[in-house]
């Protein structure tokens, strides 16, 4: 009796485990211009995704460097099947080089990660078993970044909190882009077309489970970061607007709050005038001005609003997302 129900204990973990083998993993990775680092990266990731032990694609998508970047991943692709290689015409932007990626990918997960080897890929490992125990998407959380100047943690620091108080979805603090997401998150976000793409502020948007994977970011491997503080703020930029209704809400605001104080400015002026209580001429015309300039500000506050509102509709996002069904037919 003892000895059948081990046989069936071992067999159904057999075909977990076969189940789990069926599942492919796809690895994106954007370049551009990262010929000094290009072939140590390829085969340090390519080392851990043998290890995970699922089958799995490496996407390499070519953002229109100008080095010898698209020669190496030619060299590599041409070794390795499981390597694919997408190269644009011209640099685009990390967002839709990733994006990219995610059109091409065919697994069932698929990991974001940059080139440059900052991101650990031994973290990736991390990412699946958090996927595996249910997570739809396992982020990566910088407990401390090697290498870097003052200058560029204070500014890193900065960005991402400005991009937390002004983004209206949820968005960690001190992640980049490197993470594991499922094929069904996959799915929306390649539903969603716009063209000025902020990832971060798409997955919050979607409300899948999130989980972070903490880690400490390494020093780059070689070569200069090729995400520039113009680039940081432009990024912040489009998460800001392409996610959030703040900066209106707070023209709006203040709009109101200074017409109020216009208001009670006149309210006083009145009183004093009444009561025969001596003060300038000119005070009335700036309480007069003031108003002028709460009126201007509360009514581009509520003119964006309206624009904000044909943005929306503009963008072709999904009206809502179903993360699961039951009995539905």
């Amino acid at each position: 009796m003892d000895s059948k129900k081990t046989y069936d204990q071992f067999a159904c973990l057999c075909t977990i485990k076969e189940e789990a083998m069926d599942k492919m993993l796809s690895l994106i990775v954007p370049v551009y211009n990262e010929e000094e680092v290009l072939q140590v990266s390829f085969e340090k990731m390519d080392a851990e995704m043998k290890k995970i032990g699922y089958p799995y694609e490496i996407i390499y998508v070519n953002d229109g460097s100008r080095d010898s970047s698209m020669s190496i991943l030619r060299r590599i692709a041409k070794d390795n099947p499981q390597v694919k290689v997408r190269s644009f015409s011209r640099n685009f932007g990390h967002q839709l080089a990733v994006t990219c990626g995610m059109d091409a990918a065919k697994g069932d997960a698929l990991i974001i990660i940059d080139v440059d080897l900052q991101d650990p890929p031994e973290v990736i490992e991390d990412m699946v078993k958090a996927w595996e125990n249910g997570a739809d998407i396992a982020y990566g959380k910088r407990l401390k970044r090697k290498g870097e100047t003052i200058f560029k943690k204070f500014t890193a620091f900065c960005y991402y909190r400005l991009l937390k108080a002004m983004s209206a979805n949820a968005i960690p603090l001190d992640t980049g882009d490197f993470r594991l997401i499922d094929r069904k998150v996959a799915d929306v976000f390649l539903k969603m077309r716009e063209h000025n793409r902020f990832l971060r502020g798409m997955s919050g948007w979607m409300g899948f489970e999130a989980v972070p994977v903490e880690y400490v970011r390494n020093e780059r491997y070689a070569g200069k970061t090729k995400y520039t503080l113009k680039k940081m703020l432009k990024l912040a930029m489009d998460g800001i607007i392409g996610f959030s209704d703040r900066p209106l809400t707070l023209c709006t605001g203040f709009g109101a709050a200074t017409l109020a104080i216009a208001g009670l400015g006149l309210i006083a002026l009145i009183v004093l005038a009444c009561c025969a209580v001596p003060f300038p001429v000119w005070l009335w015309a700036i309480d007069g001005v003031v108003a002028l300039q709460a009126m201007t500000f509360l009514f581009l506050g509520i003119q964006g609003s309206y624009m904000n509102r044909m943005y929306d509709e503009l963008k072709a996002r999904p009206l809502y997302i179903v993360a699961e069904d039951l009995n539905l037919e």
